[in-house]
């Protein structure tokens, strides 16, 4: 009997040990990462992020590593995977940087970054990755010559198995830089004199990865994150944050969020926004809105489904006409009163080709002060829509190609404004806007439209 006892205790003990292994809890109940301290891995906490054996980003994770391609899309790593941008599903790396396969099998990447420095044109614009003791060094997804090497071969100076890594150029360093992290020590690598600096970051917690986004530059740790100064590592302001306020396009997934704040200061893109002749501002992203009143010049957010219940979420396109929201989902079209309570017309949603004669999906689409034209961007085409006419029937007119794939426009007293990611661009007019081989001077959603402090 007493054999029988110990050996229940036993796997008892031994069935406690394994649900700690795999919950990521030691006996305090903090969760958090393990690091394996010989080598420096990261491990996560998988149970937590997979819904039904896809990983979800949505459900709390920490990145191993974060770069920003050649075009600006921000690409997260998780293990052998790879979210790229701030929504959608996860993709194996592998897929887009095949070689990492063939040399490295542990399933995740330490540190990344896109090197960027025009004056440095052996390495502009590739993407480096570093596993363990080596570092991948990609050109347009293709390993460059002679790629892996060993990391002191290439950043003499920088030690083995890293935390993180982010670019930082003049002015924001005294020199072009590149920023390592291991534990707590913190390496300023010069790009052109390859002299390494070392700092120390006390403010700052240790940083699982790091990137430059928006002239900002961030530390992840765990699922939150931190803005510091690249020269000095100070964090000023209410840091830490959560990665999926600002990061990531997850529904609603707690009650302790500030959604005014989440939403100003969001670095995911925008599904929609349009401007009625007042100034007032609608502005569309996930499950919520962002909404700007012209006359005391302060914003709101609210979740879409509070006042368009039978949209949900997510519009293609909206535009303002005749004191009414026209909203663009999918293959449908909703029509709400733009005064409150908005009130979704008798009859809608109805099909969006009956509505303005082309199929779905369209990107953008707005309608300028006093005028009954309704202008839709699908693709690189521009289509002018006589909302007066019946049937309404587009017309092509000159293509824009000036900034592509963009996410949406509006159009207001002082001309065009098209979005695109973190960005917006200013066209004085819908002529310049056709007409314009330049792209203008981009400006930050999140600071220069709503108004956010970082």
């Amino acid at each position: 009997m007493k054999l029988l006892s110990q050996t229940l205790c036993l796997c008892l003990a031994l069935a406690l040990c394994l649900a700690d292994h795999h919950t990521g809890h030691d006996h305090g109940g903090m969760p958090g990462k393990h690091m394996d301290h010989q080598h420096g891995k990261k491990e996560g906490h998988e149970h937590s992020l997979h819904a039904g054996g896809i990983l979800n980003r949505c459900r709390g994770l920490e990145m191993d590593a974060v770069a920003v391609n050649e075009d600006g899309v921000p690409y997260f790593f998780k293990g052998d995977h790879v979210f790229k941008g701030f929504h959608g599903q996860a993709e194996l790396s592998n897929a887009s940087f095949a070689e990492l396969d063939d040399h490295h099998h542990l399933g995740h990447v330490d540190a990344a970054f896109r090197m960027h420095y025009e004056d440095n044109p052996t390495q502009h614009d590739h993407i480096f990755f570093f596993l363990n003791e080596k570092v991948f060094s990609y050109y347009k997804h293709k390993l460059e010559v002679g790629f892996p090497k060993n990391i002191s071969e290439v950043f003499p100076g920088i030690p083995d198995h890293l935390d993180a890594a982010v670019v930082c150029p003049k002015p924001d360093c005294d020199e072009d830089s590149v920023i390592f992290f291991k534990g707590d020590e913190i390496y300023h690598y010069n790009v052109r004199t390859k002299k390494v600096e070392e700092k120390e970051f006390n403010s700052m917690p240790n940083c699982t990865s790091a990137f430059r986004y928006a002239e900002h530059y961030y530390c992840f740790h765990g699922h939150q994150f931190s803005k510091f100064d690249p020269k000095t590592g100070d964090v000023h302001g209410r840091y830490p944050k959560e990665a999926r306020d600002y990061f990531m396009k997850c529904a609603r997934f707690g009650n302790t969020t500030d959604h005014l704040e989440r939403e100003q200061c969001s670095r995911v893109h925008l599904d929609a926004i349009t401007a009625d002749d007042a100034g007032n501002i609608h502005a569309f992203r996930g499950h919520y809105f962002l909404e700007k009143d012209a006359e005391t010049e302060k914003w709101t957010a609210d979740p879409v489904e509070k006042d368009f219940k039978e949209l949900h979420s997510n519009p293609d396109a909206v535009f303002t006409y005749e004191n009414h929201l026209y909203m663009a989902k999918g293959s449908k079209m909703y029509v709400y009163t733009a005064t409150e309570p908005h009130t979704l017309l008798a009859g809608y949603p109805k099909p969006l080709k009956d509505e303005i004669g082309l199929d779905a999906p369209i990107d953008a689409a707005f309608v300028c002060q006093d005028k009954h034209i309704a202008h839709v961007l699908k693709g690189e085409n521009v289509y002018d829509i006589d909302l007066k006419a019946s049937p309404r029937v587009p017309v092509k007119d000159v293509p824009f190609t000036s900034i592509r794939n963009i996410d949406t426009a509006m159009c207001g007293p002082k001309g065009v404004t098209v979005f695109k990611g973190n960005y917006f661009y200013h066209f004085e007019s819908l002529n310049v806007m056709l007409m314009s081989k330049l792209i203008p001077e981009p400006h930050v959603i999140a600071m220069e439209l709503f108004g956010c402090d970082h």
